[in-house]
């Protein structure tokens, strides 16, 4: 399979564009994830592309062409919200809750957005590069009988 295409497209554009690629026969959703670029404020993107602080990346496949497209969607800080891909590929589900649960985008329109990896009591979002590490304390065992 060659190298996937890249393509940059607004909040606006992200549905319409994926249902287009999706009539187009990439009818496999192979990933939804995020990038948190708090601290890579000044990338480079294509003119036109404002950076924000976080990007949602998707991965389509098209099995028959052996093509994979890679969207890539800008999301501010102040309004970290996106529509889901639910309804066009039903596979995104699990995939949008982890980004919801470690990265606190939420995704407009989805059946569940509750979390999927931490407690639902858990508080923040622990794939954001301001989130405060705690301090969990490491035990360490001997190791071949040594102390």
């Amino acid at each position: 399979m060659n190298e996937a295409e890249v393509l940059h497209v607004s909040r606006a554009e992200y549905l319409s564009t994926v249902s287009d690629l999706k009539s187009r026969g990439f009818a496999m959703c192979v990933d939804v994830t995020a990038v948190d670029y708090l601290t890579h404020p000044g990338r480079k993107l294509p003119e036109g592309i404002t950076a924000e602080r976080y990007e949602v990346v998707v991965g389509l496949l098209s099995l028959e062409e052996r093509r994979r497209v890679r969207i890539r969607v800008q999301v501010p800080d102040e309004d970290p919200t996106i529509d889901t891909l639910f309804y066009l590929y039903p596979t995104s589900e699990a995939l949008e809750r982890e980004v919801y649960d470690l990265f606190g985008i939420t995704f407009n329109n989805h059946p569940d957005m509750t979390r999927i990896v931490l407690p639902q009591e858990w508080e923040g979002h622990p794939l954001r590069k301001d989130y405060q590490v705690g301090a969990v304390p490491v035990q360490f065992k001997a190791v071949n009988g040594a102390e």
